[in-house]
This record gives structure tokens, C-alpha cells and sequence, in this order.
């Protein structure tokens, strides 16, 4: 008799020890510390202040909240739309399909080698990490692996896909600052703009400068003001320094190649002056011609071996990026506002 008392004892005790940890995991919506775990998401993307992408080369980039803006690691402006992309897959990524068994040692051994890693800080301590493996076989979702504060490391990877999105993960995470920056090089409002200077090394008689004066804005040549401006075109050509952006960053000359090409002469080169006549800023861009091996017809109607689309533009930083003709000739051809400079010049 007191054998069967001490047997049912001892099952409830194993019976409550049960409940017991069954109920903190349940209550911290736990699971189980190993096998395949597939909690990716970040439910409260707001409170994501760092990401670090590194790629399967080893390179890495930080992106890092300050307020509401997102910059990289050094502080330097970047693309935001691209950071909220990542933040609505940390949100919407969901669980596609578990592997075959029998295909676990497979996949592992393939992402031990080949992955992209991305980190998640929350309020600046980490909080997951993903190892993003290849796509699966259909392309509607990837092969990935989680490792988190909460749960550990996953022992196996699993399929997850992004929410209403028919594609794979990865091309939401790249390591290369050159795709991150910002593609701005200016935006100034016409009320702060001092001083515009165009210089064109190829034809002087192309260049001119318009000068914020007492009266309004003075433009000239050689020095010398324009006997008569159309004020409404002289507005016209002011908005359009409002908003510029360059076009691409440099994936195609080497450092060496760069040197070169800036010990050659810019065909052109502009001159911004913004601010206020006592706290200003100077932003000079020098632009340079892309040869190109079929004869094309630049904007004055003459034929050129020459790149008649994109040009490539030295940033005052000093880094080179690709430019569009279509953006920048508003801005360089100022016979199209101030006809009287082509008759100045006769």
C-alpha cells in the first residue's frame, strides 16, 4: 500500500514539474531550444536601432537609427527607402515550409560556406540574427537559419518567405556602401541660392555666372552682364537646381582609373554658392565626357564619339558617379534662358 502511495506521489510531482515548465513556455511564448525554430520576425520594427548586413564575400555594412533617420555607420547619409524595405521584411517574413530531414546536413554545409548574415539590435543590444541561405527550388522564399536572443541557434534551417511578396529574401540585404548612398548632390531653393558659376572648358562662350544682388540676380559673361534677361526665365533656370541627383555610383573605374581621369580637364564644371551672404557653402562639381565608339549628337547638334547619355561627375568629396545629360544640361545650357548670350558672342 504505502509502495502505491509513493508511486502516485511521485507522478504527481513529475505530473506538476511538467505543467510547470510547460506553462513558462507557453506564457513566454518559448519553444523548444533546438530542432528548427522559425520566430525570424521583428514584430515592433520601431524599436530596431541597428542592422548589420554582411555578405558572403565578408563585406559589412552597419545601418544605424538616429531619431528617424537612418544613416550608416560613419554617420553618412543613405537611401531610406531601401532601410524600409528591410524593416518590412523583419515584419512580414513568415514561415514557407519546413525541410526534408534528410536534406538538413545538405543545406548546413552549404550555408556554413556561402550566407548572407544579418544582424537585428533592439534599443542597441542585440536581439536575432538570420543566415540567409540559398533560394528555395521554386524562387518563392529562402533557405534560412535563426539565431536569437530569446531561443538560441537554430539546429536546422527552414523555408520562410516575405508575406504577399512572390520572390526570394536576399536581394532586400547587400554589404556595398556604393548601393547605399544617397543620390542627392543638392537641393537648393531658389531663396538660398548667392552665386551660380558654369564654366565650360571646351567653349568659353557657353560660360556664364548669375550673381544674387541687391535688385535680384545679375547674369553675365566674360565678366560683363547681359544687356537684357526675361526675368520669368531667369526664375525658371533657378528652380532648377531645387532638387539634383546623380544617377549611379562608380561600379567601373578603378582608383587608378579615377586619378587618371581627374588629371584630365573637365569639359565642365559648376560653381554653387548657397546660403546667406555671411554663413554660405561652396559646392563645385567638375564633369567629364565618356567616350563611346559610335558617333552620337550632343545637345548642340554636333557629332561626337562621346557618351551623349550619362557623363561621370567629381563630387566635392571627390568621388567620381555617373550623371544624366537630361538632368544636368537645364543647368549647364544657359543660351536656353538668356538667348541674348549667343548674340554676345557673335
Amino acid at each position: 500500500m504505502k509502495l502505491k502511495q509513493v508511486f502516485i506521489l511521485l507522478f504527481g510531482l513529475s505530473s506538476l514539474a511538467g505543467l510547470a515548465w510547460y506553462t513558462y513556455y507557453i506564457i513566454n511564448d518559448k519553444k523548444e531550444p533546438t530542432g528548427e525554430l522559425i520566430d525570424f520576425a521583428v514584430k515592433d520594427t520601431s524599436a530596431i536601432t541597428k542592422i548589420r548586413i554582411t555578405d558572403p564575400y565578408s563585406k559589412s555594412i552597419e545601418l544605424v537609427r538616429k531619431k528617424n533617420i537612418w544613416t550608416d555607420g560613419n554617420g553618412g547619409c543613405i537611401t531610406q527607402g531601401l532601410v524600409n524595405n528591410i524593416l518590412d521584411v523583419a515584419i512580414n517574413i513568415e514561415l514557407k515550409g519546413y525541410l526534408p530531414k534528410k536534406s538538413h546536413k545538405t543545406f548546413k554545409e552549404k550555408m556554413s560556406s556561402y550566407h548572407t548574415k544579418v544582424e537585428f539590435f533592439v534599443r542597441n543590444k542585440w536581439y536575432k540574427t538570420w543566415y540567409i541561405g540559398p533560394p528555395a527550388q521554386d524562387h518563392y522564399g529562402q533557405i534560412m537559419l535563426l539565431d536569437s536572443k530569446d531561443y538560441g541557434k537554430s539546429a536546422e534551417p527552414v523555408m520562410m518567405k516575405i508575406k504577399g511578396v512572390h520572390g526570394i529574401v536576399e536581394p532586400n540585404f547587400f554589404a556595398d556602401s556604393r548601393q547605399w548612398i544617397c543620390t542627392n548632390i543638392f537641393a537648393v531653393p531658389l531663396e538660398k541660392i548667392q552665386d551660380v558659376q558654369i564654366i565650360y572648358h571646351e567653349d568659353t562662350t557657353r560660360s556664364f555666372r548669375v550673381t544674387k544682388n541687391n535688385s535680384g540676380f545679375r547674369v553675365s559673361q566674360f565678366g560683363e552682364a547681359l544687356p537684357y534677361v526675361d526675368t520669368a526665365n531667369l526664375y525658371r533656370y533657378l528652380h532648377n537646381f531645387k532638387k539634383v541627383h546623380f544617377d549611379v555610383p562608380n561600379y567601373e573605374l578603378t582608383d587608378f582609373q579615377c586619378d587618371s581621369l581627374k588629371q584630365t580637364q573637365p569639359f565642365a564644371e559648376l560653381i554653387l554658392k548657397e546660403g546667406t551672404p555671411i554663413d554660405n557653402k561652396t559646392i563645385r562639381l567638375k564633369m567629364y565626357r565618356i567616350q563611346s565608339e559610335d558617333t552620337q549628337r550632343n545637345v548642340f547638334g554636333e557629332l561626337v564619339n562621346q557618351d551623349m547619355n550619362k557623363f561621370w561627375c567629381e563630387l566635392p568629396g571627390g568621388s567620381l558617379v555617373k550623371c544624366q545629360y537630361h538632368v544636368f544640361n537645364p543647368m549647364l545650357t544657359g543660351v536656353a534662358y538668356f538667348p541674348v548670350m549667343e548674340k554676345s558672342t557673335k
